[in-house]
């Protein structure tokens, strides 16, 4: 993640910049603002209390004529949030800045030095689409701001002030972007109301959610968020899944491991719960979308099959094998290897893997079509399928 150093940090080599911050108490690199993009100006977030317009649809086809590639996944973190919530200290409660050692936070502090003006700004954004071939973005807001550690009335307040700011972005380029927005999953009727109102008035096709809301599964009746999806249910609501590292973290401090283990970890976790505990099954209109490939579990399903099949203990809700409502979800492409990727389409077929790319993170895929075009023997037209076609559709882009 892009969480930098301590507050107290003064490392010259980090390249702290006075009067700017990524979360709470950690320095950043300044970014200043985006410059003029080639199509019309975009507002780099729109000012608290502002309506946006609502996002518009937009003809899918590229100059050549042929179905435009679509990015699944990929972050956009709003400034003006950011220097809201300041005082807020948010890395204090994220697992990925709790479960790290000095050298993992000092790589993230200097990664900022590049990756700040492309998580913020327009221009480069556009300029790396450009070159990786993708033609439109679905944002999403940067993982860090989910803010579900705050009092519900601020989290609702942040919530709708990220979600004017996506939607601003959206309204300045609609030839080049869609958006999924943010709701504060730790108030139920709170996050009912927003998602309704990112899909209902701003148009945003769908929302981002974490995995886990301050260490509690979803399906915690602390939350109370089966109304929640509910809602999403009744509305088709594309819901996101996009874990901020492990929230049980001690082992993982090492070797970036609460990122390379701990987000895979994560989305395997609450995806077995959204199943065993019935959501999914509760809620079949609502299309899920788990990051990074679908974590482990999209890849090891076989072994919950078993249990439920075994145990008594594991078919206390749903009453057919876990893996029937596993096939229900979709996957991004961020696998890394043609191989895995191939194993991702045969098992859930190519109608539900999208590309993905992680844009503009580390941890991303650099080069999204080149992978799709690696696996071997998939037949042009599921290539375009995970390209873009299956994105427009979940999206509802018209072509």
């Amino acid at each position: 993640m892009f969480y930098t150093c301590a507050a107290s940090c003064s490392d010259p080599a980090h390249g702290h910049t006075e009067g700017f911050s990524l979360a709470g108490g950690s320095r950043a690199v300044k970014a200043g603002p985006a410059p003029k993009a080639r199509t019309a100006p975009a507002k780099a977030a729109v000012k608290t209390g502002a309506k946006p317009k609502a996002a518009t649809t937009h003809v899918v086809k590229n100059r050549r004529g042929q179905s435009k590639v679509v990015d699944i996944h990929c972050h956009y973190l709003n400034p003006e949030v950011n220097k809201k919530t300041a005082h807020l200290n948010a890395a204090q409660y994220d697992p990925t800045v709790i479960f790290a050692n000095d050298l993992t936070n000092q790589t993230n502090a200097l990664q900022m030095k590049t990756r700040a003006p492309k998580l913020m700004g327009v221009e480069e954004r556009l300029q790396d689409m450009d070159r990786m071939g993708v033609d439109i973005q679905a944002v999403c807001p940067a993982p860090y701001h989910y803010f579900y550690f705050t009092e519900p009335q601020l989290g609702a307040e942040l919530a709708r002030d990220v979600n004017h700011g996506i939607a601003e972005l959206v309204a300045g380029h609609p030839d080049r972007f869609v958006g999924l927005g943010s709701v504060p999953l730790q108030n139920a009727e709170l996050a009912v109301r927003e998602l309704e109102y990112c899909v209902k008035t701003l148009g945003l096709r769908g929302v981002e959610i974490c995995t886990n809301v301050n260490g509690m599964n979803l399906t915690d009746p602390r939350l109370g968020l089966e109304k929640f999806f509910a809602k999403a249910n009744e509305l088709g609501t594309v819901i996101f899944m996009h874990p901020l590292g492990y929230t049980q973290g001690e082992r993982l401090r090492n070797h970036y491991f609460n990122n390379v283990i701990g987000n895979p970890l994560e989305t395997t976790v609450a995806v077995s719960h959204l199943i065993f505990d019935g959501v999914v099954a509760r809620h079949p209109r609502i299309k899920f979308i788990a990051a990074h490939g679908g974590g482990f579990l999209a890849h090891y399903w076989a072994r919950m099959d078993h249990a439920w099949k075994a145990r008594p203990d594991t078919r206390t809700v749903i009453k057919r094998k876990p893996s029937s409502y596993l096939e229900k979800f979709y996957f991004d492409t961020i696998t890394f290897d043609p191989r895995m990727l191939k194993n991702l389409i045969d098992r859930y077929g190519a109608d539900h893997v999208l590309l993905g790319t992680d844009y503009p993170y580390d941890m991303g895929e650099e080069d999204p079509l080149g992978l799709i075009a690696s696996v071997k023997g998939l037949p042009a037209s599921e290539r375009r399928m995970i390209e873009g076609l299956n994105a427009m559709k979940l999206l509802k882009i018209k072509a």
